[in-house]
């Protein structure tokens, strides 16, 4: 349920570019910083690939905010991600960019864009009428100056996710009450944070809405042992952010629960989300 994979459409379209974001070569420049990037891994045939080698039938790729693309590049990311998605045989799916559009499956968008529900909320109603999901992802973070490379990732955008994921729970479930919606990340470690709201009188049960779901990308043993104690195994999708870190410990650490939870987990869960 957490995938990116870049069309040759946006590649060429930021190649291109005098300012950023942009590529130069191997380098990804961006407005917050440059990032050495391997284009074989937004290669149809290399994602494929990468699919058989974790057993994986489906993946859902999305654009990730992370990247700030101005409207221009998102219709570049529109236009070509559906035709990969036509060409690699119901391999894949795929999240639009901030917006409903037929033959996505639903839309990514920036949790920083959750800090105003009412300008979303156009998006939103759409989505559930449409039957479609609303993926929440991490967008550009802050990084005071000298901080660690690990900063934005760490810090940055585990607190974006746990602030769209509060404000959530605060207002729009229900407002939204049918519309299908997946945190990334853990929603920044949203079980310790359900501790901590109990804590200050709120009863947590009320908030474990059962359309709110969380993917374990970059998580391992600990914190889904976590998830699954506060969710159950419902509620809990597969997430690998897939080529920006590593599958293999998330994807080791989801099936070191038992076929039963990896079954959930990877097949079940993410197949009632996207009927």
């Amino acid at each position: 349920m957490h995938q990116h994979l870049w069309p040759p459409s946006l590649i060429t379209a930021l190649q291109s570019r005098d300012r950023r974001p942009r590529l130069r070569g191997r380098m990804l420049e961006l407005p917050g910083g440059d990032w050495e990037i391997d284009l074989a891994a937004h290669d149809l045939a290399a994602r494929l690939a990468a699919l058989d080698r974790d057993e994986i039938d489906v993946a859902v790729i999305s654009c990730p905010p992370t990247l700030e693309l101005d409207p221009d590049l998102i219709e570049s990311y529109h236009e070509g991600v559906l035709d990969l998605v036509a060409a690699a045989g119901g391999r894949l799916r795929a999240f639009a960019c901030n917006a409903a559009r037929d033959g996505f499956s639903g839309a990514c968008v920036s949790a920083l864009a959750l800090d105003n529900l009412a300008a979303l909320a156009p998006l939103l109603a759409a989505l559930e009428e449409r039957g479609e999901l609303l993926f929440v992802h991490p967008g550009p973070a802050l990084t005071p100056p000298d901080a660690p490379d690990w900063w934005p990732s760490i810090v940055g955008y585990t607190a974006q996710m746990q602030y769209a994921y509060a404000a959530w729970l605060a207002h729009g479930a229900a407002a939204w009450p049918d519309l299908r919606i997946v945190f990334a990340i853990l929603a920044g470690g949203a079980p310790v944070q359900l501790e901590r709201l109990g804590s200050r009188g709120v009863e947590t049960r009320a908030v474990l809405h059962e359309n709110v779901y969380l993917d374990t990308a970059s998580y391992g043993e600990r914190a889904l042992a976590l998830a699954f104690a506060t969710y159950g195994v419902g509620q809990i999708v597969y997430g690998s952010d897939w080529p920006v870190i590593d599958p293999e410990p998330t994807l080791r650490s989801v099936r070191g629960f038992g076929q039963a939870v990896a079954d959930a987990v990877c097949g079940a869960n993410p197949a009632r989300l996207l009927a």
